[in-house]
C-alpha cells in the first residue's frame, strides 16, 4: 500500500494468523489509518489524514504526478482533524486532541493554512489547545470560536469563515461572517441584516444565503447578486414544518439553488430553487422510492455532474454521460464493492479518486487514470480487517404489530444464518436515521463473535418520509419500543434468532430503549447493554443542579413537549415509561455504562439509575467513564467497552450461557 509504506504504518495492520483466531477488538474500534481523502481543484494531488507513528492524526498530500508523499502538517501534542483545500495550492484544517476524552477536550479548535507543498504554514486562529506562533504573531490571530465553512469557490487563498456567537450554554450560538486572507492572517467582517445561525456561499464562494430563528420560526434570506439587499424568501417551523420547509444543499455555476423538499408528498427529494421567483421546480431532479433524499452535488468543469445519495446505501447517479461510462468502467474492474468516484471541479490532470467500500469492506481509497484506465490504489482505512472474515449484512424490512414497515440491517456472522443469538441493536437520536448499509464497526465486530445483530430503523426515525418519523412521536417507551420486540420476534420466526437468547443493546435513545425493553419484554430479551442512556424524561427537562444537558431552552420549549411530551400536561404517561421510575421492574442482567462528562445526558442519569437498580438486580454492571462525554471518543476507551460486552454477552447468551436456565 502505497501511502501506508511511505507513512510507516504497515506495521500497526497486521492480520493475526490463522482464520480461527478472533480479530482483536481494536481492529474493530481503534482509529482509522487513513481517512477522509479530498482531490485537488485540479486533480493533480489528493490529500488525506493518516495516523503518524505517534498515533497522531497529520495531513498528508500525495502528488499524483509521481505519487511521492509528503506530510504537510502534523502537532506533537494534537492531531489534525477537518481540511479542505481552498486553492490548487493551499489547504485549511483545524484541529481536535483524540487522546483527549470528552471532559478533558477545549472546544476552540484553531484554524491554520498550508500549501501542498508544506511551505506557507500559518495559524488563523487560537486553539484553546495549543498556539503555534511564528515570528511572533501570534498575538494577532483570531479568537478560537472561527469555524472552517463547508463551501468555497476553492480558487483563492482568501476565504469566509463562521464566527460563533454563544450566548448561552442552551442557546444556540449566532454565526458571523469574515472574510480571511489566509497568507497575512488579516480579516474583515462581513454585514448582515440580522442575526444569523447559518450561511451557504455560492458556486463562486461568496455569500448567497443565511438563516436566522426566532422562536421556533426559521427564516431563510437571500442576498442579491447585484445590488448585495437580502430579502426573506421562505420561514418554517424548525422542528414540527418538515412538510414546508426545504433545506439548502448548494448553489450551481448557473446560480440555480439546490434544495430537498417533501413539496407536499411523504419523502423529500431534491429540486432546483429558483432564487428570483422563490419557488421550486415543477419536477424533483431526484427522488427516491421510500427514502428522504441525502445527499451531495458534484459538480465539474462548470456544471453538475451528478449527484451522491444514501439510500440502502451511498451511491451515485451520474447526468454526465462521460462520468456514466466512467462509471461502468471502473465497476468492471471492481464489480463487488461500491464504488464512488469523485471528480477534479476544475481539472487539468487525469486523476479521480474512487472510494471502494461494501458490507465486508472497509473503505478503499484509489485513484483512477482518465487517459490509461489504471486504477491504483493509494490508501484503506481499516487494513486489518478481511473481507472474508467479515458478516454479511442484509436490508430487511419487517412489519410492526400495527402494521407499520421497520427498515432494518440484519448483520450474521460469516457462514452462519440459523439459531444464533441475536443483539437487538438500538441506534440514538432517536430523531435520525440510525443506519445504512456498508461496514460498521459494532456490527461486524458482534458478527465476528458470532452473534446475529438486527439494527432497526424504528418509527420516529428519519431518512424514510414524514409519516415514518411522525408515526414516533411521543411513543417513547410505546410503540417505539414495540417496533425493537417486533423485529426480535420476527428474526426469531425466520429463524435467525434462537428464542432464549436475545440481548437489546444501544446507547443514548438505543440506552432508554434498552431499559424500557428490560422493563416491558422480559420474556424477550436475556440481557441489555445501555450506555449514555436517557433514563428518565422528566430528567431532559428539569436538569440537575450539578448536571446540566446542553439541550437548547428552544427545542425543550417547542420541539419536545410535541415530539417526546409534555413535562406537565404528560407527566403520568412520562413517568410510566420512565426506566428510572420502573426500576423495580429491571431483574435481567444489564451492563450499565456512562460518561462523567456527558453534557448531552448528563452523568445523573446513569448514578440515579445504577442507585435504583443495585437492591432489585444482582446481575448489574456498572462502568463509568470518567472523562468520556456522550459516547465513547478515545480508542482505549472503545476497546475497553467492547471489550466488556464481548464478556457479558458471552456470559448470558453465548457459549458460556449454554446450559444457564
Amino acid at each position: 500500500m502505497l501511502a501506508a509504506a511511505i507513512l510507516a504504518l504497515a506495521a500497526c495492520m497486521t492480520q493475526p494468523a490463522g482464520a480461527a483466531t478472533p480479530i482483536p477488538v481494536g481492529m474493530f474500534f481503534n482509529n482509522a489509518a487513513f481517512s477522509s481523502p479530498q482531490l485537488s481543484p485540479d486533480g493533480s494531488h489528493v490529500a488525506m489524514l493518516a495516523v503518524g507513528a505517534n498515533q497522531r492524526q497529520r495531513l498528508g498530500v500525495v502528488d499524483l504526478r509521481d505519487f511521492s508523499v509528503k506530510v504537510v502538517a502534523e502537532f506533537r501534542e494534537t492531531d489534525v482533524h477537518d481540511f479542505k483545500w481552498i486553492s490548487d495550492e493551499r489547504l485549511l484544517f483545524n484541529t481536535q486532541d483524540s487522546h483527549l476524552a470528552q471532559g478533558d477536550q477545549r472546544y476552540g479548535p484553531g484554524l491554520f493554512a498550508v500549501n501542498r507543498d508544506g511551505s506557507n504554514f500559518r495559524q488563523l486562529a487560537r486553539s484553546q489547545a495549543l498556539t503555534y506562533s511564528i515570528n511572533g504573531e501570534a498575538n494577532n490571530l483570531l479568537p478560537p470560536s472561527i469555524r472552517m465553512l463547508e463551501y468555497g469557490a476553492q480558487d483563492s487563498s482568501t476565504v469566509y469563515v463562521a464566527d460563533l456567537q454563544f450566548r448561552a450554554m442552551d442557546q444556540p450560538a449566532d454565526v458571523e461572517l469574515l472574510q480571511l486572507n489566509t497568507l497575512n492572517g488579516k480579516s474583515a467582517g462581513f454585514t448582515s441584516p440580522t442575526p444569523m445561525r447559518g450561511w451557504l456561499l455560492d458556486y463562486n464562494g461568496q455569500p448567497r444565503l443565511a438563516f436566522s430563528a426566532n422562536g421556533d420560526l426559521m427564516h431563510v434570506h437571500l442576498r442579491d447578486q447585484a445590488s448585495g439587499a437580502w430579502r426573506e424568501v421562505a420561514s418554517f417551523n424548525s422542528f414540527t414544518g418538515a412538510s414546508k420547509q426545504f433545506k439548502p444543499l448548494a448553489f450551481g455555476p448557473d446560480g440555480v439553488l439546490y434544495v430537498t423538499a417533501q413539496d407536499g408528498n411523504d419523502v423529500s427529494s431534491l429540486y432546483r430553487f429558483d432564487p428570483a421567483t422563490g419557488k421550486l421546480g415543477d419536477k424533483p431532479l431526484l427522488s427516491l422510492q421510500g427514502y428522504d433524499f441525502r445527499g451531495r452535488l458534484i459538480f465539474g468543469n462548470g456544471k453538475l455532474l451528478g449527484v451522491r445519495f444514501v439510500a440502502d446505501g451511498e451511491d451515485t447517479v451520474w447526468f454526465d454521460d462521460n462520468m456514466k461510462a466512467i462509471q461502468q468502467t471502473i465497476d468492471k474492474k471492481l464489480p463487488h464493492t461500491v464504488n464512488l468516484i469523485m471528480p477534479a471541479t476544475r481539472p487539468s490532470a487525469p486523476w479521480m479518486l474512487v472510494t471502494a467500500y461494501s458490507d465486508r469492506q472497509p473503505q478503499v481509497y484509489m485513484v483512477y487514470n482518465t487517459k490509461t484506465g489504471s486504477l491504483q490504489r493509494i490508501a484503506e482505512s481499516h487494513a486489518g480487517i478481511k473481507p472474508s472474515q467479515m458478516g454479511r449484512q442484509e436490508v430487511v424490512r419487517y412489519k410492526a404489530r400495527d402494521g407499520l414497515e421497520i427498515p432494518a440491517l440484519l448483520t450474521l456472522p460469516a457462514g452462519q444464518d440459523k439459531n444464533l443469538p441475536l443483539v437487538m441493536l438500538v441506534h440514538g437520536g432517536p430523531w435520525v436515521r440510525g443506519n445504512q448499509w456498508g461496514w460498521e464497526a459494532q456490527a461486524q465486530f458482534l458478527a465476528s463473535r458470532g452473534y446475529a445483530v438486527l439494527a432497526p430503523d424504528f418509527r420516529g426515525s428519519t431518512g424514510y418520509g414524514g409519516r415514518h418519523f411522525q408515526a414516533g412521536w411521543r411513543q417513547w417507551g410505546m410503540a417505539m419500543q414495540d417496533d425493537i420486540a417486533d423485529g426480535a420476534k420476527w428474526a426469531i420466526a425466520q429463524g435467525y434468532a434462537a428464542p432464549a437468547r436475545v440481548c437489546i443493546a444501544g446507547a443514548s435513545y438505543g440506552g432508554y430503549s434498552t431499559l424500557m425493553g428490560l422493563v416491558k419484554d422480559p420474556g424477550l430479551y436475556r440481557c441489555g447493554i445501555a450506555w449514555a442512556g436517557v433514563t428518565d424524561i422528566s430528567l431532559l427537562y428539569s436538569g440537575h443542579w450539578r448536571y446540566a444537558s446542553d439541550f437548547s431552552a428552544e427545542y425543550k420549549l417547542y420541539g419536545m413537549p410535541l415530539m417526546v411530551g409534555d413535562p406537565v400536561k404528560d407527566a403520568e404517561r412520562l413517568n410510566a415509561n420512565s426506566p428510572l421510575q420502573q426500576a423495580a421492574r429491571i431483574t435481567r442482567p444489564l451492563l450499565l455504562a456512562h460518561g462523567g462528562a456527558d453534557v448531552r445526558v448528563p452523568l445523573v442519569h446513569g448514578l440515579k439509575m445504577r442507585d435504583a437498580l443495585k437492591p432489585v438486580n444482582k446481575n448489574l454492571e456498572w462502568v463509568e467513564y470518567e472523562k468520556e462525554g456522550h459516547g465513547w471518543f478515545l480508542p482505549d476507551t472503545r476497546i475497553d467497552f467492547w471489550t466488556r460486552v464481548e464478556a457479558f454477552l458471552d456470559h448470558h447468551i453465548g457459549p458460556a450461557s449454554q446450559g444457564q436456565p
